[in-house]
């Protein structure tokens, strides 16, 4: 059994030195006129996120935050995993595997972990509080790359359910995530359906086999295919420069902070549902501390390099998940397809819809999402 250490962020005061440095130099692109956040992060908001950076985000009072929460490590195969893990405190926790996705991390957790950990001390039923394991996906955040091809999302799954059941000795536990966290959560439900009680969804990944023999799409699930081409089209371009050539980005953006806050920033506006206006949803506070946790770990390279291992050497496999699923769909979800899209590929056994939310949901609608992850896992627990 691997052995699990305690882990505390740490940051010298040299490294903030050197952010701060590079942020006071920085040379702002050319504004053009009247393109506002069409060409994407405009400088003038830029210019004020960075100038906020620089003189007034106190990294210190948030990494303070951070390690408030009970963070570990392990080395799993030949990769040492970060992951929050957090007790429940009820007549019987129930496990619960909580994986991110990009542009996030681990803090995605944060919003929902005192509620579903003590759901006694946040106005619920103390009989379902859970054991949270929020883990680091690898090349994210605290958890670094093992530096070799590979690690996609199938192979993370592998990793994960070796964490929980190797290492923290959990022979039955459920999983949820969004984002790259759908993926692996779906992975899960696929190849760890003896362990894996449920899986639980706020974003779609499976994709259902689809022949002669398969009904015809209904207006609904056309639509949602529609949709998915044009977004493709007018919104997936990161995507594609993250699965082909993810280290001549990470070259600019592991150089500065800038570059790196305008390609972090511009997701979290256009994938959240903050009617345009990101501050709506997210603080500044908020937005940084994500952001600087990818400056100082020097990560960004490592995660998007997840969308090249995914794109290259990985077959999807499709066909039916049997292991019981739930999805929260939430309308400002880059892929929020409909309930009979879901059961063509999932033995779907809850399906919400949300009237707010959107790609971020645990930071978006975290009692939302509380309320939804309690409800399905609520008769899975026994089973």
């Amino acid at each position: 059994m691997a052995q699990v250490r305690p882990f505390r962020s740490e940051t010298t005061q040299a490294q903030l030195d050197d952010l701060h440095e590079r942020l006071a130099r920085t040379r702002p692109a050319p504004a053009l006129s009247g393109s506002e956040w069409t060409h994407g992060t405009p400088p003038d908001y830029l210019a004020e996120l960075l100038t906020y950076w620089r003189d007034e985000f106190d990294w210190p009072a948030a990494e303070r935050k951070l390690n408030e929460l009970p963070q570990f490590q392990a080395d799993v195969e030949d990769c040492t995993l970060h992951f929050v893990h957090a007790k429940g405190t009820g007549p019987k926790p129930f496990p619960l595997l909580f994986t991110h996705g990009w542009p996030g991390s681990f803090w995605e957790v944060h919003k929902i972990l005192g509620p579903l950990t003590d759901p006694g001390a946040h106005g619920g039923d103390p009989a379902d509080a859970f054991d949270v394991v929020a883990p680091s996906l690898p090349g994210y955040g605290f958890s670094p790359h093992p530096a070799r091809p590979g690690i996609n999302p199938g192979a993370i799954a592998d990793l994960f359910d070796q964490l929980m059941v190797d290492t923290l000795g959990y022979q039955r536990y459920g999983a949820q995530g969004g984002d790259w966290g759908a993926m692996v959560t779906t992975a899960l439900g696929r190849e760890h359906g003896k362990t894996v009680a449920g899986i639980h969804l706020n974003m779609a990944s499976a994709m259902p086999v689809l022949n002669e023999d398969s009904a015809p799409l209904t207006p609904a699930e056309q639509e949602y295919v529609d949709g998915r081409t044009w977004w493709r089209t007018e919104e997936g371009g990161y995507g594609h420069i993250q699965g082909t050539k993810p280290s001549t980005l990470a070259a600019g953006l592991s150089d500065s902070p800038a570059g790196l806050a305008a390609w972090i920033v511009e997701k979290f506006r256009a994938w959240s549902d903050c009617d345009g206006d990101v501050e709506s949803v997210f603080s500044k506070d908020e937005l940084l501390t994500n952001i600087t946790l990818y400056w100082l770990t020097n990560t960004i390279g490592t995660s998007t390099r997840l969308y090249y291992e995914a794109q290259h050497g990985m077959t999807s496999p499709a066909g039916y998940i049997d292991t019981p699923t739930g999805f929260a769909r939430f309308p400002k979800e880059i892929s929020a397809p409909p309930r009979e899209w879901m059961e063509r590929a999932h033995n779907l056994t809850r399906f919400t819809e949300f009237e707010r939310g959107g790609h971020f949901a645990a930071l978006e609608q975290p009692e939302a999402l509380v309320r939804e992850i309690r409800e399905f896992f609520r008769p899975l627990r026994e089973i």
